[in-house]
This record gives C-alpha cells, sequence and structure tokens, in this order.
C-alpha cells in the first residue's frame, strides 16, 4: 500500500454526516459541527469560506474544497454578509440566540433552505476523524483547499448531489462511498497543483527508486528493515538511496519508518484493548520495553500514558 492510501484508510467515512443547502442571497452559515474534515461542493451559484481569522476563499460552481476542522468556519454568498444560521453536529440548525429551525427549513431528505427555488446550492459531507494517521495526513493540508471544477472529478460529484436530491436503499452506504471517491480524487488534484506544495512522502510516491521503498516499508512496517535493507530491495546503492530518500521525502528512511511505526502504535493503543507488548511486535519492536522507549524519544510520554490520554 502506498503512504497515501495508508493515511487514508483512517479516513474513511462511516455514517458520515450530508447536506445540501438551497439558498437565496443574501446568506451565510456559520458552521460549528466540530468536524476534523469536511468536503464541500456549490452545485449551483458561488460561495465564500471564510474562517476566523483568515482570508476568504471563493468556491464557484462546480468547485470542490476541503475544510480542516475542528475550528467553526462560515460560508456565504459575500464575505461581508453576517451569518443567520449555525449549523450544528447532526444537521441541527439554530439561530444565533439557539432556536432551533432545523424541521422549519428542512425542504426534503438531506436538504434544507427557504424555497427550492435559491439561486444557491452547496453540498457537503464531513468526516469525524480523529488518530496519528490520519494526523499525518491532515498536517500535510492547509485550512481551506478548493480545487477549481476542471480539475475536479464531475462524475462523482455528480452522483453524489443526484443521491443527495433523494432517497433509496442503502443511501447512508452508497453517499458514504461517494464521499470518500470525492475526497480521494480532490486530494489528488490538489497535489498534483504547483500551489499545493505537496508533502515529500507524495511527491516521493512516483520516484522509481523510493516509491517502491515507501511501499515495502507501508506493506510491512513490522519487518526488521534498514537501510541497506532497503536500498538492496530497490536495486540501488546504500549511500545513494539513503540520499535520494531524504531529499525527496525530506528525512531518512530509519527516521521515516519510526514515525510511521509509532504512528501506527499510538493509533492502536487508543483504539484497541491489545497489550502494549503486542503492539511492539506488530509495529517492529522486539518487546514493550523497546516500544517505551522509541515512544517516548518521539512523543515524550510512555505508551501507557498515551493510551490514558496524559
Amino acid at each position: 500500500m502506498d503512504p497515501l492510501a495508508d493515511l487514508l484508510d483512517g479516513v474513511r467515512a462511516r455514517s458520515a454526516e450530508f447536506c445540501r443547502a438551497i439558498l437565496e442571497p443574501p446568506w451565510s452559515m456559520r458552521i460549528a459541527d466540530g468536524a476534523m474534515l469536511a468536503l464541500a461542493t456549490a452545485l449551483r451559484g458561488q460561495a465564500w469560506i471564510v474562517p476566523d481569522g483568515g482570508e476568504p476563499v471563493p468556491m464557484r460552481t462546480g468547485d470542490v474544497a476541503i475544510i480542516k476542522g475542528p475550528e467553526p468556519y462560515t460560508i456565504s454568498d459575500d464575505p461581508a454578509t453576517e451569518p443567520d444560521i449555525i449549523v450544528h453536529a447532526g444537521n441541527r440548525l439554530t439561530t444565533l440566540d439557539g432556536v432551533d429551525v432545523t424541521d422549519e427549513l428542512r425542504l426534503g431528505p438531506n436538504t434544507s433552505g427557504q424555497s427550492p427555488d435559491g439561486s444557491a446550492i452547496v453540498a457537503s459531507g464531513t468526516y469525524q476523524v480523529s488518530g496519528d494517521v490520519t494526523g499525518r495526513l491532515l498536517s500535510a493540508l492547509p485550512q481551506i483547499l478548493v480545487v477549481p471544477r476542471p480539475s475536479t472529478q464531475a462524475p462523482i460529484m455528480e452522483l453524489l448531489a443526484q443521491e443527495l436530491s433523494g432517497e433509496g436503499p442503502g443511501q447512508q452506504v452508497f453517499l458514504d462511498r461517494l464521499l470518500d471517491l470525492a475526497l480521494i480524487a480532490t486530494l489528488r488534484a490538489w497535489f498534483a497543483r504547483p500551489e499545493a506544495r505537496a508533502p515529500g512522502w507524495y511527491r516521493a510516491q512516483s520516484d522509481p527508486l523510493i516509491g517502491p521503498a515507501l511501499r515495502l516499508i507501508h506493506d510491512d512496517p513490522a519487518r526488521p528493515w534498514t537501510v541497506g535493507g532497503l536500498a538492496a530491495k530497490v536495486g540501488a546503492s546504500r549511500a545513494a538511496f539513503a540520499r535520494r530518500f531524504a531529499t525527496l521525502v525530506g528525512e531518512p528512511p530509519m527516521a521515516y519508518l519510526t514515525g510511521w511505526r509509532i504512528a501506527l502504535a499510538a493509533d492502536l493503543l487508543r483504539s484497541s484493548e491489545t497489550t502494549i507488548d503486542a503492539i511492539a511486535r506488530h509495529v517492529g519492536y522486539a518487546n514493550a520495553f523497546a516500544l517505551s522507549v522509541a515512544f517516548k524519544r518521539v512523543r515524550g510520554v510512555s505508551p501507557s500514558h498515551h493510551r490514558a490520554g496524559v
């Protein structure tokens, strides 16, 4: 598995929340659902995404945006329009003074607004994600990124919009999978853009030497890899491989391997009751003591304290 696939594996939609808002200017919504990641698109008209304390970002018809949370932000017809609706978790809608207007603004399944004839339609899906592996992906993204329509996978977005407008058997699962496809396509399109400043591990995936080495690490992190062993697997000298890996990825091979192992261990510690000794062996350490030494060196806390949330 390649690094992006591994990082995206922890961002799969599971009963994601979806919303299709039909709007007429002037309109403005305060998004305060606490989602770690949201994907939004303007199906009709355009919108502005306004982060607190940041520069407004335009989203034109057909553009797809990814917004990194959990901090609140505003989506509006104009950056100067003040919000009059707050969107909470579970697609609950309130006025600024806390009056629940969810039912009043419901126009249909997954759809809200004042009128079905509004000049703007914004569709969104949100992920409630956590974990150290996912964090490695989120840290590579700006707070808001927008991929213009020519670079998006329009058929996926059209399917998502069509499904949001109705109901059917298995709809939640269908929407979840479409959201995943839309997220993957948008991230790939974004990282391909010059302004994205894609992280080293992403750029290195296409390299004929370092790409295969990254896949080896991700496919089998528990293997006792060495720089020489990885170099031999991809057909390079140890010195040349080490230099090229550090140049493209931004850190030496063993530092990358350690970071990946510790991220995997951190997630397992929080998401399972597996013993620390078993987790250690699963990610490539001989025993709990060896993992503890590496974990504390990288994270500053012991595995047991990390598991306890200390």
